[in-house]
C-alpha cells in the first residue's frame, strides 16, 4: 500500500502544501482551523513524514517515543527514569515529549516523533484518549500505560485504580475514622474517575459506620491539595463536620494536604487520619511519612519500555497479553492510629 505523502495531505485537508508543512511541523504562523484539519487529514492518511518514512525504509533509529501527560513532577520523574534505564540495558534512546493534558498536543507530538521512533510507548490518562487511536501510525509498535487508547498493538500497562480506592477507604475504617473526604484529581482523567469510584463504592459498602462524606476536586498537584484541605477546614468553620480520614488521589496533593492541615493546628494521624495514591519516593520522607497505594512507578516505566522492546525484537510475535498493576497498600504515619 502506497504512503501517504505530504501532498495527499494537502490535498485531504484543502490547503496548499505550504501550510500542511508548518502544521505538522509545529510552526506559529498557522490558522488554528488550517492546523486542525491538517493533522485530522494525516492522522486518517496514517501519514509519516517524509524524511522519517525514508529512515524506517532504511534502517532503524534505535530511538523509542515516550508521550506523557506531563514531565513535571516526581511521578513523572519516576516513570522516566525507569523508561531510561531499561532502555539504556537495551542500547535504546529517548525521545520524551509532554502532551499537557490535550489531545491535539499529543496529536502532534505523535506526529512529529513518527518517522524519528522505532516504538511508541503512551501515557494518556484521559477520557478523550480514545480519539488518539487513529492517529497512530500503523507500523509503529505502540504500548500504553495507564491509558484509554482503543485497541493497544503491543501490550498495555494498567493499574487497578477502582481497587485502590477501596483499599484506601477500608483502611481508614479499620483505624477508626467515620467522618470521611475524598480529594480526586481532575474529572478529565478516568484514572482519578477510577479512584473515586472505588473510594465511593467502599464508603456505601461500609453502611451506616461512615456519617455523610465529602468529595473536592483537586489537579494532582500539590497547590491543589492544600487549597481543597483549605476548603475543608473553612467549612468546619462555618458548622459543617470535619473529616477524620482522608483518602487523597495522589502522593503530590497528599502533601500539600499535610502541609495544609499543620497549618490548621491539626494533627495527622489522630486528628485526620491520611492516605495518598502512588508512593513516589518523597512520601516516605514526609512528617509524618505518608501512608499511600504503592503502584511500583518506577516498574511502570521498566516495564513497559520492555513490552516495548521486545516488539522490536520480535516484530511478528503475538502481541503481549496486558498487565494490570495491583495497588499494595502501604501504612504509615499518617494514618497509622491503632495496631
Amino acid at each position: 500500500m502506497r504512503r501517504a505523502t505530504l501532498n495527499d495531505v494537502a490535498k485531504e485537508a484543502d490547503v496548499s502544501i505550504a501550510s500542511a508543512s508548518r502544521a505538522i511541523n509545529g510552526l506559529d504562523n498557522v490558522a488554528e482551523g488550517v492546523r486542525t484539519r491538517v493533522l485530522e487529514a494525516a492522522a486518517k492518511l496514517k501519514y509519516i513524514p517524509h524524511g522519517g518514512a525514508r529512515s524506517l525504509a532504511l534502517a532503524r533509529t534505535n530511538t523509542i517515543g515516550l508521550l506523557l501527560p506531563d514531565i513535571y513532577g516526581e511521578f513523572f520523574s519516576e516513570i522516566i527514569r525507569g523508561v531510561d534505564v531499561a532502555a539504556r540495558a537495551r542500547g535504546l534512546h529517548l525521545l520524551v515529549s509532554g502532551s499537557h493534558g490535550d489531545v491535539k498536543e499529543a496529536v502532534a507530538a505523535i506526529l512529529a516523533m513518527s518517522g524519528r521512533v522505532d516504538g511508541l510507548l503512551v501515557m494518556s490518562p484521559f477520557v478523550d484518549s480514545q480519539d488518539l487511536g487513529a492517529v497512530f501510525p500503523v507500523s509503529l509498535p505502540l504500548v500504553t500505560i495507564a491509558s484509554r487508547i482503543g485497541q493497544s498493538g503491543y501490550g498495555a500497562i494498567t493499574v487497578d485504580n477502582f481497587a485502590g480506592g477501596k483499599l484506601a477507604v477500608e483502611h481508614l475504617v479499620a483505624q477508626g475514622c467515620t467522618r470521611l473526604a475524598h480529594i480526586s484529581g481532575p474529572e478529565s482523567n478516568f484514572e482519578a474517575q477510577e479512584r473515586k469510584r472505588g473510594f465511593a463504592e467502599a464508603v456505601a459498602a461500609a453502611g451506616s459506620k461512615i456519617a455523610p462524606v465529602t468529595v473536592h476536586e483537586g489537579d494532582f498537584t500539590e497547590e491543589s491539595g492544600f487549597r481543597c484541605v483549605k476548603d475543608i477546614l473553612a467549612a468546619a468553620d462555618a458548622g459543617a463536620p470535619l473529616p477524620d480520614g482522608i483518602f487523597v488521589g495522589n502522593d503530590m496533593m497528599a502533601l500539600g494536604a499535610l502541609f495544609a492541615l499543620k497549618e490548621g493546628g491539626l494533627s495527622v494521624p489522630d486528628d485526620i487520619a491520611l492516605v495518598g495514591f502512588d508512593d513516589v519516593p518523597i512520601a516516605r520522607f514526609a512528617q509524618p511519612a505518608l501512608s499511600t497505594l504503592r503502584v511500583g512507578v518506577y516498574e511502570l516505566g521498566r516495564r513497559g519500555l520492555e513490552l516495548l522492546a521486545d516488539a522490536l525484537a520480535n516484530p511478528d510475535a503475538e502481541p503481549a497479553e496486558g498487565i494490570v498493576i495491583s495497588p499494595e497498600l502501604v501504612i504509615r504515619e499518617s494514618s497509622k492510629r491503632t495496631g
